[in-house]
């Protein structure tokens, strides 16, 4: 045997070997798990997993459940609050610094005594003032010790006092405003991150899905080079395939083999991250299902437009920023101003050594008052601060309307591709049918020497280049879909607006 023959039965057996080596790697890489976890999902099913076992979904409703307790919270302090107060045990015994209200001269005093109080206090916020309304009933003991030893009851069986700020900041007003907004947005906002693990859902699912046929195209690809590398051997010896063609077709043979390693890592690179996203084992084997059944869905700039506007987080936002720079200013003008509270407080009181008596013969008491500071000189640090949350408010006002008009360009592209996209899809669709029926015709053609190694293996790389752009385009138009639905809160398809059960998941 020369050595031409013997690297002739080298490069043969080294290609039955890889063969057969690489034809047994499906049953690991792509073969279905019949178990609880994995075998074949189709999108819906993946899209649902995710939604409701994903890391990201779980983050997702813990952020709206702490936002529905500070809505809560809100709620609570707008409604009458009721607290039991008191002072209990309070022993003194010190000496303490006193003056004579005879002579005026200061001396120390030995105090011996032990104070107990209870009261009850309800509160209410008065919103649309910003004052404070207190109803309250409260009763103190002293015992004195020592040579003077004593009780004596205090009582105040019913106090009402009102506090009530003047030209001062309402915060009260502000909240009222502002937190139902936080709210609704917080709502919104929940949907949208859903929306956005449905939008990754399909992002992995496409990836496993091209990296699984791209695997089965370069296990296609390695056999059929395979069979066509034999077929030229043959051809070789009867001079209809050159030298070059030959070592060409060698050369792509081995390509091919190396291929499919590279493919295998790439679906369990993406087998993995999908799983990751659904909560499922590492082992566990996803096979998705291509459908190409698509909606016959056309969609308008202006339904779409409108959608987004009544529907998503974005208004609200913008709203909120507003409202909150305006506020900033009407705190800025309250503390730059003259500060004046008015007090008042209108009860009953007596205090006796006997606990019965204290309740009899009651007395009225009344205290009115005005409280006021007013800046004289500041040198000019309130103008400042009105003037710094005046400009801060036009700053949020320019970008405010910056953002809307980014928000509508954004919302065009988004309109335009999803509605180029389904055409793109029956376009590459049909041009992948083609080029597989053209690559066997070739394929055919090769066997009986009617075109040549490089026409070969071009129809081979269309082929595979077709196969792959249709599931790119399969997985843009979903991907575009799901991206509507998250700027709108919009199902399309069902034609109804997006909506969860609130009040079920904060249980």
């Amino acid at each position: 045997m020369d050595a031409e023959q013997i690297r002739e039965s080298c490069k043969s057996r080294f290609i039955s070997l890889a063969l057969t080596a690489i034809l047994c790697v499906p049953a690991v890489a792509q073969g279905t798990v019949q178990s609880q976890e994995g075998g074949q999902l189709n999108l819906s099913e993946v899209i649902e997993m995710a939604r409701s076992q994903s890391v990201e979904a779980i983050g997702a409703k813990a952020a709206f459940i702490s936002s529905y307790w500070a809505w809560r919270s809100y709620q609570a302090s707008r409604l009458p609050s009721l607290n039991l107060y008191g002072d209990f045990m309070s022993f003194d015994r010190s000496l303490q610094l006193l003056q004579d209200p005879q002579n005026g001269k200061m001396r120390y005093v030995s105090s011996n005594n032990l104070q107990n109080s209870l009261g009850l206090f309800l509160g209410q916020n008065i919103t649309f003032t910003g004052g404070t309304l207190r109803l309250y009933s409260d009763l103190s003991r002293i015992d004195e010790f020592g040579n003077n030893t004593g009780r004596t009851y205090y009582s105040q069986p019913v106090t009402l006092s009102y506090s009530q700020p003047l030209m001062a900041y309402n915060s009260f007003k502000w909240d009222k405003l502002i937190s139902p907004k936080e709210y609704e947005k917080a709502k919104r906002v929940y949907l949208e991150s859903m929306e956005k693990v449905t939008s990754l859902a399909v992002q992995y699912y496409f990836a496993l899905m091209q990296a699984r046929k791209s695997y089965d195209i370069a296990v296609s690809n390695f056999e059929n080079t395979s069979k066509m590398f034999a077929v030229a051997k043959e051809r070789m010896k009867i001079g209809s395939v050159t030298r070059e063609d030959y070592l060409q077709l060698e050369l792509k043979t081995l390509s091919d083999s190396t291929a499919i390693n590279d493919n295998d890592i790439q679906v369990r690179e993406a087998q993995m991250n999908l799983n990751s996203l659904l909560g499922l084992g590492e082992k566990a084997d996803v096979v998705p299902v291509v459908r190409d059944d698509l909606p016959d869905l056309s969609l308008s700039f202006d339904q779409v437009l409108d959608k987004a506007m009544a529907n998503s987080s974005f208004n609200l936002d913008n709203e909120i920023n507003i409202l909150n720079a305006q506020s900033a200013i009407a705190k800025a003008k309250a503390q730059r101003g003259a500060s004046v509270t008015l007090a008042a407080k209108f009860g009953l009181s007596h205090s006796a050594d006997a606990f019965r008596e204290t309740y009899q013969n009651l007395l009225d008491q009344e205290v009115v008052g005005l409280t006021f500071s007013i800046p004289i000189f500041d040198w000019g640090m309130g103008k400042g601060r009105v003037k710094k949350a005046e400009a801060a408010t036009e700053v949020v006002k320019a970008q405010v309307e910056q953002a809307q008009n980014d928000y509508r360009k954004k919302i065009f592209t988004a309109v335009g591709q999803f509605n180029n996209q389904r055409q793109q899809c029956y376009v590459s669709k049909r041009a992948s049918e083609i080029s597989t029926e053209r690559y066997s015709l070739m394929m055919e053609r090769f066997r009986n020497g009617g075109i040549s190694v490089t026409e070969l293996i071009t129809a081979q790389n269309e082929n595979q280049t077709a196969v792959q752009k249709y599931l790119t385009d399969l997985g843009n138009y979903w991907t575009y879909y799901y991206a509507l639905r998250q700027l709108t809160l919009f199902d399309f398809i069902g034609k109804a607006d997006l909506d969860v059960n609130y009040d079920e998941m904060v249980k």
